[in-house]
């Protein structure tokens, strides 16, 4: 008994070393280091003011409208225009993570020039739109998720195999259901969020391509794939809701380069905000793309996965539920 209580208390342990680094420790280790700003006007003035705020900031001294053609591609998060008084131009399209430090930086910079400067705002974003682009990646995530589980639980209870046209049903099932979640969402919480075909297609490949990654994953592990579904939703608003400069370079290696929830979150906040052509949503259709072919080539590989065929089954409580 002593031997299993030892092991129930590392098993717990374990798990909030876990949820520690994956949710509280990206929060909790956030630090600016080289956010990208611009600054555009006289070259002499512009160069002097670059030289502040060390390696907090990463300046790009400009010209207006070059560093307005950098906030609109999201390569820089805000702009100091130098003149009488400055101005900082910030965009909604943008990280609000980013934007929020680019602006506080920026308004400081030239508050020490001589007064407080003016805030324009290039594709203005409510707080519903800020905050929907990371919501739908996560209802998107797991909607898929709860509804691959629940098809592999209800073939396990009846002892029926999963053929691949289920599979492949439950996946555009699921994405064409979370899509219409996502989008009444998106009406409730601010009717002027548009939902043309852009936004919904954006969001329906996304949650499509969750769903078959979950699946074929689910289809190789079975159950034990949710030691690997589940602690990756909880990356979704802990660290694809920052932009890399805030993220301690360990948490920018290991988990925000790769997490697929950034490239649907940034993706979808673009085409939210107006700015389809930002480089974020051809990257975002790319890998999310990548993502589905993936998922549908092992959810649709002929044969069994290992688990079901490591299972046994009485001869007449097997029946296989396809698309007929």
């Amino acid at each position: 008994m002593t031997r299993l209580v030892s092991l129930a208390a590392l098993a717990g342990a374990l798990v909030a070393v876990v949820l520690g680094f994956l949710t509280f420790g990206a929060q909790a280790t956030a630090a600016p280091d080289g956010v990208p700003v611009a600054v555009a006007g006289p070259p002499e003035l512009a160069q002097r003011v670059a030289a502040h705020g060390g390696g907090q900031l990463a300046w790009t001294v400009t010209t207006p409208a070059d560093a307005r053609r950098l906030l609109e591609h999201k390569k820089v998060y805000g702009v100091l225009e130098l003149g009488s008084p400055a101005t900082v131009v910030t965009s909604g399209a943008v990280n609000p993570a980013g934007t929020q430090v680019a602006q506080q930086a920026l308004t400081a910079g030239a508050a020490a020039l001589g007064g407080p400067p003016k805030q324009e705002v290039l594709h203005p974003a409510s707080a519903a739109g800020r905050t929907a682009p990371l919501a739908a990646s996560a209802l998107a995530w797991i909607g898929a998720l709860v509804a691959g589980l629940a098809l592999t639980q209800l073939a396990k209870r009846t002892g029926r195999t999963i053929g691949a046209g289920a599979r492949f049903l439950q996946v555009v099932g699921a994405g064409v259901l979370v899509t219409a979640v996502v989008a009444g969402f998106f009406a409730l919480w601010d009717a002027a969020l548009p939902l043309d075909a852009g936004v919904l297609g954006f969001v329906f490949l996304a949650a499509t391509a969750f769903a078959a990654v979950q699946a074929g994953l689910l289809r190789l592990l079975g159950l034990r794939a949710m030691a690997v579904l589940g602690p990756l939703y909880l990356v979704a608003p802990a660290v694809a809701g920052q932009v890399p400069e805030l993220l301690n370079p360990a948490y920018r290696t290991l988990l925000w380069s790769w997490t697929p929830f950034r490239f649907s979150a940034e993706g979808l906040r673009s085409l939210l905000q107006g700015v389809p052509d930002a480089p974020d949503v051809t990257t975002g259709l790319w890998v999310l793309g990548a993502l589905l072919v993936a998922g549908l080539l092992v959810v649709l590989w002929p044969g069994r996965s290992a688990r079901q065929e490591a299972e046994p089954h009485l001869p007449d409580r097997v029946v296989e539920v396809g698309v007929h």
